[in-house]
């Protein structure tokens, strides 16, 4: 396993981060294989895990805080927050309010008196980057989180964030969360770039491509698989925007048999060789999928074989919606979009 430092914060991490999603209600119910699954992953050297609090409603952080119960210092934490867990106003976004309630409940859930890196899940137009990055900055001189970061932020919120906490004399985001894959490039235009100038570190979610770089969902064989049962859309082959997802999907798996290795090493190595990522975060369900994705750790992608990947999804390219459900305001509101009558 190989391990770097986490943006300027001088704690080192894995280059292979263990994500916690699909533990819980959402996929595995089971928390002892949970724990068996974080534990075998402790043992093979990864040293960071990721979660969130709405991760089958904060079950995925409980499952955490079970399996970290006697192991805590040896291992970078990370959670989440931003969506709403229950019912009713001021439960979810990036308020102070909201923020002073959902860690002190991530901390109880994940059994732990501290967090380190604690992520901001999505940005929020209704609150004022100033307000989040004081309760965040609040929050470390409490001790009560070592680091903060965002996830799946643009470029031009990520410096407008960077520039305010300069203005105002707060602490700043270390490290930023996007999706990143063969088959997502989208970040290679402007977020990487944005993070490598400002020194974040990026841990990178869906290297997998929601489970489309898994080798499961193949031309004709992906009906059954737990990812097209969860979002039967995504897997449509009828569907025209599904077509060149699949044709990139074959052309991978082809390289990836003449390398010799599986289809899911190559798209995690892919990820961990940007110079600007220093983790990609992989979510097995089950001990085989963990297995699977230890056997890539120590693959390392020549430049014969980048160049290839290239040919087939060029840099900077984005083969479907990366972000699934969530939509930035300014597409979701129609006020943000079209003026008044009286002012057209």
């Amino acid at each position: 396993m190989r391990y770097r430092v986490l943006g300027g914060t001088g704690i080192e991490v894995s280059h292979h981060c263990l994500g916690a999603m699909m533990f819980g209600d959402v996929a595995n119910k089971d928390h002892d294989e949970g724990v068996r699954i974080i534990h075998r992953a402790l043992d093979a050297g990864i040293n960071f895990v990721d979660t969130a609090d709405m991760y089958s409603a904060g079950e995925s952080e409980e499952i955490v805080g079970k399996a970290l119960k006697d192991r805590r210092d040896d291992v970078v934490l990370a959670t989440k927050f931003h969506f709403p867990l229950g019912e009713g106003r001021n439960r979810s976004g990036n308020s102070r309010r909201y923020i002073v309630n959902a860690v002190e409940a991530s901390l109880r859930r994940l059994g732990t008196d501290w967090i380190d890196l604690y992520q901001v899940h999505r940005p929020d137009y209704r609150t004022d980057v100033e307000e989040t990055l004081s309760a965040l900055t609040d929050l470390v001189r409490d001790g009560k989180i070592r680091a903060f970061g965002c996830s799946t932020f643009p470029a031009e919120e990520i410096v407008e964030a960077h520039h305010v906490s300069a203005n105002r004399g707060l602490m700043r985001f270390r490290t930023e969360q996007p999706p990143y894959s063969m088959l997502a490039r989208g970040i290679e235009r402007s977020v990487l770039p944005t993070c490598q100038r400002l020194g974040m570190g990026v841990l990178v979610w869906s290297p997998l491509a929601s489970g489309f770089l898994s080798g499961k969902h193949r031309r004709g064989a992906s009906a059954e698989a737990f990812r097209a049962t969860l979002s039967p859309e995504r897997f449509d082959e009828s569907l025209p925007g599904n077509a060149a997802k699949f044709e990139a999907v074959e052309a991978f798996a082809k390289l990836a048999d003449e390398m010799g290795v599986s289809l899911p090493a190559l798209a995690i190595a892919f990820t961990t060789t940007h110079p600007a990522v220093t983790s990609a975060i992989t979510g097995p369900r089950t001990m085989e999928q963990l297995e699977s994705l230890l056997e890539g750790a120590s693959l390392v992608l020549t430049d014969d074989v980048l160049d290839r990947i290239d040919e087939i999804v060029p840099p900077g390219t984005d083969t479907y919606d990366v972000h699934g459900f969530w939509k930035p305001a300014s597409l979701l509101d129609v006020h943000q979009r079209r003026r008044p009558v009286d002012q057209r």
